[in-house]
């Protein structure tokens, strides 16, 4: 059995997708193991998804966001975003959507 991770970035402040932010997946069984890095397009998404093969586990997502607001001068409270999440033993499709802004996050399961 597989799962499907699939992420995207709303700048809340501004209102406008968060593009050209780095995102690494990484594995986290005993050690922290890089899947697979990508940058989000224009629409503040990658342009596949991270990763089509999950098994069971524990897994994390990096979101770099200083240099995204240090294109535009923007102090920013947090250099990375970790968002950590489990994936269980069924087929399922996971987006993990990050609304972003220099002094908050949040983030949830989304569809």
């Amino acid at each position: 059995m597989a799962a499907t991770i699939s992420t995207h970035i709303l700048d809340t402040a501004r209102g406008a997708p968060g593009a050209g932010i780095s995102v690494g997946l990484f594995a986290l069984d005993g050690e922290r193991r890089l899947l697979r890095m990508a940058v989000t397009n224009a629409d503040g998404r990658t342009d596949a998804p991270l990763a089509t093969e999950l098994g069971p586990g524990t897994y994390e997502l990096i979101f770099a966001v200083t240099d995204y607001f240090a294109r535009d001068g923007i102090a920013t409270f947090f250099d990375e975003i970790p968002v950590r999440f489990v994936v269980g033993a069924e087929t399922a499709r996971y987006h993990v959507p990050l609304l972003l802004s220099p002094w908050g996050y949040t983030t949830y399961r989304g569809s």
